[in-house]
């Protein structure tokens, strides 16, 4: 019963975890009208993805849902491996490998088949970084990393709190 509420627990920090990052991103592109590029979009997921993985432990009986937890882990690295990706782009240390990212290629004689040929919603380039806090080197996507590797840092200190108070109930 215990280790069904620890794991809970843990479960219930993930997707709030996941839900504040999806909310930064609301807040940033709804609220700042900051438009988010292609590479912003894709770094959404592994969040959407840990909401559904801390749901998913909540949800399940007993402690069934401990093993579950650890597919938070290569959801947490993806994340990271995204935003510095996406980092390598802003500073300009190789090209993004979406096609959404770059300028787009408009064609026709006419300016009717030039703007027929436009793309529909404007996209910003995915080396524009985003900058939140003025004064701090840091962009948006690579704020975004170092969450993932401190949500990361949380879950392994967490389980090894877990099976450190686990042995010792039995010794």
């Amino acid at each position: 019963m215990k280790a069904a509420l620890v794991h809970r627990k843990m479960g219930l920090f993930l997707a709030l975890a996941g839900g504040l990052a999806l909310g930064v991103a609301w807040w940033v592109e709804h609220v700042l009208q900051i438009m988010p590029c292609e590479l912003c979009l894709v770094e959404r997921w592994p969040w959407r993805i840990l909401i559904l993985i801390g749901i998913i432990d909540i949800v399940l009986p007993g402690a069934a849902g401990g093993p579950v937890l650890w597919l938070a882990v290569p959801v947490l690295l993806a994340s990271v491996g995204l935003a510095a990706c996406h980092a390598g782009v802003e500073w300009q240390w190789w090209p993004s490998p979406l096609s959404g990212c770059h300028a787009p290629h408009i064609s026709g004689r006419t300016m009717a088949e030039r703007l027929a040929s436009m793309p529909l919603r404007p996209s910003k380039p995915c080396d524009a970084p985003t900058y939140l806090v003025p004064g701090l080197p840091l962009s948006m996507s690579v704020m975004g990393g170092l969450y993932a590797a401190a949500i990361l840092a949380v879950f392994f200190i967490w389980k090894r709190r877990v099976a450190r108070t686990a042995r010792r109930i039995f010794y």
